[in-house]
């Protein structure tokens, strides 16, 4: 039932928006006892684009780089655990995904900046990227509503963790992850599915004599959330089942504000490239509006 996270790569920008990245990544690393990597990508303009005032484009790549360390180190500095820095230029959805494949990393730990629509279709997002493409469940973190920066080794608690179930392989391993993280932190698990207007209309807009049958579709899916549940995780926890019915992303969010929660995790399933850019997953809208951390799992895919 254990999740074994041993090396964790955290993610930084040196912005607001990154600011509990490198927290949240230092408690985990304490709580497992993992290796820390601590990650930041210069992503440059292209020579082309610097003008006639830049003569030398390669000392400008050695000064960024060597500056951006410079940053790493003040900002680690009186973190109690070993950790190790990796500084690097290039894009950095790319250049991460990289890495998280050479270290052979368990967990990646970044920030969102939000974007959404229009924005999201010309500039991208790299969070959304990193879903897709990494090879380990990535934690994705909010920015801070506070004026003043997390201390890099402010105690962080799990207290309530969501799981999003619809019983897809993809939601079964956030489980699994969702119960590992739960064991450590010993922390409340609730597992939510979503019942979607066009998924379930026969059964949820039945005439009135089928009353019956949408009673019985809940309490289908109440056993299935149950049969979830490993034995001998009973034995330390009580997970929480809930039935919600409307857009999978607004609903959990909404339960999410509710019941202040402090993690959500979710299967990552990808869509068609139109889709995904416009719209994007469920988890990825999640990611855009939750109120706390999202973990976003998926598969690893074997090369061929």
């Amino acid at each position: 039932m254990r999740i074994h996270i041993r090396r964790i790569l955290c993610t930084t920008d040196f912005s607001v928006c990154s600011g509990d990245t490198v927290p949240y990544a230092v408690a985990i690393a304490q709580e497992y006892g993992a290796e820390l990597f601590v990650c930041h990508v210069v992503d440059l303009p292209p020579a082309s684009s610097f003008g006639e005032t830049l003569l030398d484009p390669e000392v400008y790549w050695a000064d960024s780089l060597r500056e951006a360390g410079e940053r790493v180190e003040t900002l680690m500095q009186g973190v109690p655990l070993a950790w190790e820095p990796l500084v690097l230029g290039g894009s950095v959805a790319e250049s991460v995904a990289r890495i998280a494949e050479e270290k052979e990393i368990d967990l990646v730990v970044t920030a969102t900046h939000g974007r959404s629509g229009l924005q999201r279709f010309f500039m991208g997002s790299v969070s959304e990227k990193l879903m897709r493409t990494l090879p380990c469940p990535l934690l994705v973190t909010r920015s801070p509503e506070r004026e003043m920066p997390r201390e890099v080794n402010a105690p962080i608690r799990f207290d309530r963790i969501l799981v999003g179930c619809d019983f897809s392989p993809d939601s079964d391993l956030a489980f699994r992850h969702a119960l590992s993280l739960a064991q450590e932190f010993q922390s409340e698990i609730h597992m939510a599915h979503v019942i979607e207007p066009q998924a379930y209309r026969d059964l949820t807009h039945p005439p009135a004599s089928s009353e019956e049958a949408r009673s019985g579709l809940r309490d289908e899916l109440e056993e299935k959330l149950h049969a979830m549940i490993p034995g001998e995780a009973l034995n330390w926890c009580e997970p929480r089942t809930v039935l919600l019915a409307g857009q999978p992303y607004e609903e959990l969010v909404k339960y999410a504000v509710l019941h202040k929660l402090d993690l959500m995790a979710l299967g990552f399933r990808g869509r068609g490239l139109v889709e995904t850019l416009l719209v994007g997953s469920t988890t990825a809208r999640v990611v855009r509006q939750a109120p706390c951390p999202v973990l976003s799992v998926r598969p690893r895919i074997l090369p061929l």
